[in-house]
């Protein structure tokens, strides 16, 4: 199979440029990448169309992936809590190699058949989940072996990858594809293909909260109070609904915890 991440550059000589030629040259390609994005997303909607409703009903949504495509989706996984108030176990990310692998790459930890269902029973997957599979190349095994053992067991699947015709895009139910077309540094996956993935998992998971009820108008109200920050944003968010004054609405915040539920208290007096 021919794979377009792994193709030739068309830039040649890369050594010889000039600081200035390297980063223009490397950001007239990123320009590509949200074109290719704007593709897919109608893949992308069936995706999420499909996860909602298993997710209303108590289903999960995982990630699986190796190297950069892995830890994208540890990421993305990491920021649902804090952003959106959800449940640390709703949307759940997992690397090949285990988290040894966010920081240094294991050996063949990709390369398993087995592993990455034997990683997602450990969490009693079932068949309210959803498993997204994550790989640039769409060839890792631990992804595509991953969700064939998925759709094996009744589970749905998608993926996100770059490459047309890439096996894994025969193993998701909704598959999302976004053709970046090769890296300015030939095959480095973690240049456009892993901002092209960046930004399909930021809009599948948060499309997900926002029709799961986790936002209010355009406003993290369920967004966790873990900085001065975020109390500061909080309290001015409070104070925008109520109308009250900001140390009041502070108060109100640090008092129940959560934008929403201090709102809430004062339409309710």
């Amino acid at each position: 199979m021919e794979k377009i991440t792994e193709s030739a550059s068309k830039y040649r000589h890369l050594e010889q440029m000039s600081t200035l030629e390297l980063l223009s040259n490397i950001n007239a390609e990123d320009q590509s990448v949200p074109h290719a994005v704007a593709r897919a997303i109608p893949q992308v909607e069936a995706l999420v169309e499909a996860i909602v409703p298993k997710m209303k009903e108590g289903g999960r949504l995982f990630y699986i992936g190796a190297g950069t495509s892995g830890r994208l989706g540890i990421l993305d996984a990491s920021e649902i809590p804090p952003t959106f108030g959800a449940p640390p176990d709703w949307v759940i990310g997992i690397i090949a190699g285990g988290d040894t692998a966010i920081r240094k790459a294991v050996e063949n930890a990709e390369d398993s058949e087995m592993q990455a269902w034997l990683d997602l029973k450990a969490w009693q997957i079932d068949k309210l989940d959803t498993v997204i599979g994550i790989a640039a190349s769409g060839t890792t095994p631990y992804v595509v072996h991953g969700l064939r053992a998925c759709r094996d067991a009744g589970i749905t699947t998608g993926c996100i990858t770059c490459n047309p015709g890439a096996p894994v895009l025969e193993e998701a139910d909704y598959p999302v594809l976004a053709v970046v077309g090769p890296e300015f540094v030939t095959g480095s996956t973690r240049m456009k293909a892993g901002t092209a993935q960046k930004l399909l998992l930021n809009m599948i998971s948060t499309a997900v909260m926002i029709r799961l009820g986790r936002i209010k108008d355009n406003k993290m109200v369920d967004m966790h109070l873990t900085n001065a920050k975020l109390i500061d944003r909080g309290s001015r968010m409070v104070a925008e609904s109520t109308g009250l004054e900001y140390e009041s609405s502070r108060k109100l915040l640090l008092e129940y915890g959560s934008v929403r539920e201090a709102v809430r208290q004062v339409v309710k007096n």
